[in-house]
């Protein structure tokens, strides 16, 4: 299929964001094409299906200003705020948002560019989904191996779509068809969660059962297309989802069940058609994935595109911006962007797999309870942690690599080279993100990088923690969360765990794992453990003493209380939308 999208037919074809509001495609003939035209042709047919692409969001720093969603969680803070009152990070902490005032809408509610109108996006792409899925017909694509490969493909990206909008906003309206031409949207209702689930289900497993869909795409032409392997993804995801504590209230274990089988399925399946961790968790995040039959990433199930920004800004792509956003204050960054909260450093283990950090005596963290046994020390708190700690931690006297010629050790202590301040190019927690970050990156262009948005190890935890649910600390459970940690370095979770110490092990499996990779956003959300993890966040604040030792202080780095609400379980529906759809019913507490 052709990967370039005809723009003459994007022009005509892009249809308004909102699910409730619908522009009449009845175009007087002027040169412009009508979606008559489009699906009386087969090359427009196809271009129209890579069109439907459009609006899988980019997910990474796309949140303004290009700031990651962790940012929005207690696994890090941005570097300008407070600074930057207008930032949006800022007025999240602040609870300055509302039905009127959508978060993550960087105050213009009406471009779809700016990708984080969730809303508006995923509708938009659900709604060509549906133009495409009910036109596409054997005369416009008359090779049934590939009208059944595109019919597959839309049916995975509406399942994508449903499930981003699901994760922010709940049960919504399920529209299944063309709407094009209607105007009238006052009779939708919302359906609940449940419904869209197996909705989403239901189009994954018609996906899954397509022979023609390959589980793999091995050109770089076919980055980011819809495989058996998402659909898998998406299901065993959406289940999960459908079976935690915010949308499963009375632990119905059909729910968990469910979601076991479909991991334990997705898992078989990719692990058949050669999916399988990346050798070396560090380097995996600085690296891209490569298009093969025998691909060195066999872990990446689904990566953003190629090109992150939109026409020619370049500039926007997800190595660049990590370059010129989140970088030590060594190199001439805008700011130093994502910076890590000591709740998340408190959350990795010691590399004997003990646990450090039990937990806090006081209501600002700034009293850990420290786990003798583990051999933790909190003046000496970054010996003999987890690996991936060291993969994904810049922390004082931690060793960067050369800048010219010169070796660069972190010096986030007070007054140091990478001094602990309020400033936007300065850590205000004493840390920085070494994820997605390449020492030897030298220029903005230089990485080739990209947001990998489903990959295996989320799978395998997955898998874990459903099957826990279900079933108990079973070996599929051990199993499948030993992959995770053996990948890693790390020893196997200690046998003869019962399920509520499994649940904790794995919450914060999935945690350190997946660190800044957006899932804490949700993962707090569908446990139910947002607003006692939503408060603040702490640093850790080292001074150099007169002999050149160093002592430190945990801090208060950012006090957030307004998001400590149950209402911020879920976003808020524009205003705009519920005047629309009257019986849609706003989301509690907006």
């Amino acid at each position: 299929m052709k990967k370039s999208i005809i723009k003459s037919i994007l022009v005509v074809l892009t249809l308004t964001t909102y699910c409730g509001c619908s522009d009449v495609l009845d175009i007087t003939p002027d040169g412009r094409m009508t979606l008559d035209d489009v699906f009386s042709n087969n090359d427009y047919t196809e271009s129209y299906l890579n069109s439907v692409y459009e609006y899988v969001r980019k997910y990474g720093h796309g949140y303004h200003y290009y700031t990651f969603l962790s940012s929005y969680t207690d696994d890090a803070t941005d570097s300008q705020a407070p600074q930057d009152t207008w930032l949006q990070l800022h007025q999240w902490n602040q609870g300055n948002y509302s039905a009127s005032n959508l978060p993550f809408m960087e105050g213009n509610q009406t471009l779809r560019y700016n990708d984080r109108d969730f809303w508006g996006t995923a509708y938009a792409g659900i709604r060509k989904a549906n133009v495409f899925l009910e036109r596409v017909n054997e005369e416009n694509i008359p090779v049934a191996t590939r009208r059944g490969q595109y019919l597959a493909e839309a049916k995975v990206l509406r399942a994508h779509y449903y499930f981003d909008l699901i994760k922010n906003y709940g049960g919504v309206p399920l529209i299944d068809r063309d709407i094009t031409i209607e105007t009238d949207f006052t009779h939708l209702t919302r359906a609940s969660f449940d419904e869209i689930v197996q909705f989403i289900v239901k189009d994954c497993n018609d996906a899954i059962n397509e022979p023609n869909l390959p589980f793999r795409t091995t050109t770089s032409p076919e980055q980011g297309r819809m495989t058996k392997a998402v659909a898998h993804f998406i299901k065993a995801s959406a289940l999960l989802f459908n079976a935690s504590p915010l949308w499963n209230p009375t632990n119905d274990k059909a729910k968990w069940q469910a979601a076991a089988t479909a991991a334990r399925e997705a898992v078989i399946a990719l692990e058949a058609n050669g999916y399988m961790l990346y050798p070396r968790y560090e380097e995996y995040f600085i690296t891209r994935p490569d298009k093969s039959e025998n691909p060195n990433d066999k872990e990446t199930i689904l990566e953003a595109i190629d090109s992150w920004g939109y026409g020619s800004q370049t500039y926007r792509r997800f190595g660049v911006i990590t370059y010129l956003m989140h970088m030590i204050p060594s190199f001439p960054s805008e700011k130093s962007g994502i910076c890590p909260s000591q709740e998340l450093i408190d959350s990795y283990e010691m590399k004997d797999g003990s646990i450090p950090i039990m937990g806090y005596n006081d209501a600002d963290h700034l009293q850990p309870i420290i786990n003798t046994a583990s051999g933790y020390d909190d003046q000496n708190p970054y010996i003999d942690r987890d690996p991936r700690f060291y993969a994904s931690i810049w922390y004082n006297g931690a060793y960067f690599g050369k800048k010219d010629g010169e070796d660069i050790y972190i010096e986030s202590f007070v007054g140091g080279i990478h001094g602990i301040s309020g400033i936007k190019q300065r850590s205000p927690t004493g840390y920085y993100t070494r994820k997605y970050i390449d020492p030897s990156q030298r220029s903005a262009g230089a990485s080739t990088t990209l947001w990998r948005i489903y990959r295996m190890g989320e799978l395998y935890l997955t898998l874990a923690e459903a099957e826990n649910e279900a079933n108990g600390p079973t070996d599929v459970a051990y199993n499948a969360a030993n992959k995770v940690r053996t990948r890693a370095g790390m020893p196997d979770l200690p046998t003869g765990l019962s399920k509520d110490e499994f649940r904790e092990r794995i919450r914060r499996e999935r945690r350190v794992e997946m660190a800044f990779e957006e899932n804490r956003f949700y993962d707090i959300r569908r446990w139910k453990i947002m607003p006692e993890n939503s408060r603040l966040k702490t640093g850790m604040r080292w001074v150099k003493n007169d002999d050149d030792s160093l002592a430190n202080t945990r801090i208060v780095s950012v006090r957030c209380e307004p998001t400590a609400d149950e209402k911020y379980y879920l976003l808020p529906i524009a205003l705009s939308e519920t005047i629309r759809m009257p019986l849609v019913t706003q989301n509690p507490g907006w």
